[in-house]
């Protein structure tokens, strides 16, 4: 079996020069590296993953928690992390935390088991006291989608209630005023700072809340049929329909359908997130675009040079503005 001084020698370069190239390390020339690579090719060498990390104290893995695995939106942070990461020798080590704060804690406490270098951590359920204690630790945290008091170099998301205010205006503007409203589980802070703006617009339009014109969801197809149901119900002479989520809205659409009315000539529909299924829904689905790829291109980043001192390409963002996504799901009346 090769050993690292034969690459070393086969290369003409020296073993800190070979174990930089194994690490990822971007201070190697791209020509020094293939002669590497190539070395260690015609070897047949193999490194050993744990003489490595015994050697550096890294394990060149990085933690990822997120909600669920399934969905175009946690689909695009696993990917978008993963591919930036591998792109600089680093592994991913996924697990989900299913909005449940004992399942995130264990969750958690697996990744940490695993001697990852850093965590990135889209984590809904567990405190922000507990999120405050794991950065004050030896591992490297990084949190999206979830702003965290004290912690702002640290988190990445986006200004939620700026995007609600943003949804429910955009109908306001149409010339809605009786306007329903799917919100997300409320004890998660991007479903209530959406629902927080969503108020804002109509107080700053002169249209009374009313408690009657919201359905608390779970961000899943299901609570969207089951939310436009309840309107057909309890607010019938509604003729707009703002969603926290796309997925919700896609319910709602269904429903809507179902019990006979045309999108958008007699009831309007505005999602949020801009997920890839929005603009394959008919009508394609007018939405507020929550940059969730950027996020997770942030964060990846931010590992990279915190943890890896590999610099970053682009400047590190925190906070990120949602954008109005105009498609045919909204109509003037």
């Amino acid at each position: 079996m090769a050993t690292i001084y034969q690459v070393s020698e086969a290369a003409g370069v020296s073993l800190a020069t070979v174990s930089r190239v194994m690490n990822g390390n971007a201070r190697v020339s791209e020509r020094t590296r293939k002669k590497v690579e190539d070395a260690m090719a015609s070897l047949g060498y193999q490194p050993n993953a744990i003489a490595q990390s015994l050697a550096s104290n890294r394990t060149n893995s990085v933690g990822l928690l997120v909600s669920e695995l399934h969905g175009s939106y946690f689909g695009d942070l696993m990917s978008t992390v993963e591919q930036i990461l591998k792109q600089n020798g680093k592994h991913v080590i996924i697990t989900a935390g299913h909005v449940d704060e004992k399942r995130e804690h264990e969750a958690i406490e697996f990744l940490k088991s695993r001697r990852c270098d850093a965590l990135i951590l889209h984590a809904e359920a567990v405190s922000d006291d507990y999120l405050k204690q794991l950065v004050d630790g030896n591992i490297p945290v990084v949190v999206i989608n979830r702003k965290v008091d004290d912690l702002p170099d640290n988190c990445f998301v986006v200004d939620n209630e700026q995007g609600g205010y943003m949804a429910t205006q955009a109908v306001i503007n149409a010339g809605h005023t009786e306007i329903a409203y799917i919100s997300g589980p409320l004890f998660k802070k991007d479903a209530s700072d959406r629902l927080a703006g969503h108020k804002r617009a109509l107080k700053e339009a002169g249209i009374a809340f009313k408690d009657d014109s919201v359905f608390e969801g779970d961000f899943h197809e299901s609570a969207g049929q089951e939310g436009m149901l309840h309107f057909q119900t309890h607010y019938p002479n509604l003729t707009a329909l703002v969603c926290a989520n796309d997925e919700m809205a896609s319910g709602a659409m269904t429903a809507a359908r179902e019990a006979g009315f045309d999108i958008p000539s007699q009831l309007s529909i505005v999602g949020f997130d801009n997920v890839l299924l929005a603009r394959y829904l008919y009508p394609k689905l007018t939405t507020i675009n929550n940059p969730i790829h950027a996020m997770g291109e942030m964060a990846a980043y931010w590992v990279l040079q915190h943890v890896y001192n590999i610099k970053s390409p682009i400047p590190i963002e925190h906070l990120f503005v949602p954008e109005m996504i105009n498609r045919d799901t909204l109509g003037n009346l």
